[in-house]
């Protein structure tokens, strides 16, 4: 079954996929960029950021000799923003090293680098047979398997790596690809193995799918262990005087977002001169709901962690996601 499936998943892919921009790139460094980019991320969410991205650090050097800020500013709106920081502080290391490490273990260490982006950069760069192991991946072996375990545990999620190094280690014929095997799978769960309504009709391995001939394929994957979500709600103030608008900047020590630019809440002004309702924005971190309402606020004074910026000067500063969405309600972007 092994190297049929392999065969047929290759075939399937070969014959057409999605054309996604970092599609039959073979620098590691594009390749990294985008693996960082995709984790928690919709491609098509992140096709925008990864060009603009690249144009602006074209190199590994580039982006190593990078100001922190300006790698925010560029990652603004993307979300889970130790991904940019980890990603300069990689570059600088590789950059230091003399290029990047050509085998596992050496992409493995680099900081924000885990086991499934050092195996994709390893297969899809360097022509390396190990296999990657992400959301798409565990559903497609979960029901390829028909394997009903639960995936947010440790040991199954090793299982199915094994499961899938075995795929991508039975032979076929023509040249060995570890990094198309690994781009064909994860292109399997991303159209057509989805997490609801799978498309078994169209799929290339069907006929090798326990879980599609046992009847449970929307079933599975299982995963037992659920966070309660938590919702809060809150208040941004937008306070606008001469066509600026008041940001406050966190602290460089603050453990989530540290440096980014935010619109205050009314804790932060106690002083402020509250007006109109503007509207209301909706904003998911993880398992953490938020409802913020945007209300016009004046104010006659400031503390020095604060700062008025044109509309046109915010594309330039790190920027947080909820103050984006905020300033789109106040047609402020």
């Amino acid at each position: 079954m092994k190297a049929g499936f392999s065969q047929l998943l290759l075939d399937w892919y070969h014959r057409g996929h999605r054309a996604l921009p970092w599609r039959g790139v073979a620098d590691p460094y594009r390749i990294w960029v985008s693996e960082i980019m995709l984790q928690q991320t919709r491609a098509q969410t992140v096709i925008p950021y990864y060009e603009r991205f690249l144009k602006r650090f074209a190199t590994v050097e580039a982006l190593a000799a990078a100001a922190e800020p300006d790698v925010l500013a560029l990652w603004s709106g993307l979300g889970y923003y130790s991904r940019a920081r980890n990603l300069r502080r990689a570059a600088r290391q590789v950059v230091e090293g003399g290029g990047f490490p050509r085998e596992y273990a050496g992409l493995r260490a680099l900081p924000g680098i885990g086991d499934y982006t050092a195996a994709a950069i390893a297969s899809i760069a360097f022509g390396l047979p190990h296999a990657v192991l992400d959301g798409n991946v565990l559903r497609v072996v979960a029901r390829v398997e028909n394997d009903a375990a639960d995936i947010g545990a440790a040991r199954t999620r090793e299982r199915f790596r094994g499961i899938a190094q075995e795929w991508l280690d039975a032979r076929h014929p023509g040249p060995f690809d570890p990094g198309g095997f690994n781009q064909a799978l994860m292109e399997l769960g991303a159209t057509v193995c989805l997490p609801r309504k799978p498309l078994c009709l169209v799929c290339p391995v069907a006929d090798r799918c326990r879980g599609r001939e046992a009847g449970t394929v929307d079933r599975l994957p299982v995963k037992l262990r659920k966070t309660a979500p938590v919702r809060i709600e809150g208040v941004l103030l937008v306070v606008r005087h001469r066509g600026r608008v008041l940001l406050r900047q966190r602290d460089a020590a603050a453990r989530r977002m540290a440096g980014f630019w935010d619109l205050p809440s009314p804790e932060d002004l106690p002083e402020a001169r509250l007006g109109k309702h503007l509207g209301a924005i909706r904003h998911t971190i993880t398992h953490h709901h938020y409802t913020l309402a945007v209300q016009s606020a004046a104010v006659d004074a400031a503390g020095p962690e604060f700062g008025w910026f044109r509309p046109a000067e915010l594309s330039g500063i790190p920027l947080s996601t909820t103050a984006r969405k905020a300033l789109q309600v106040a047609g402020m972007l």
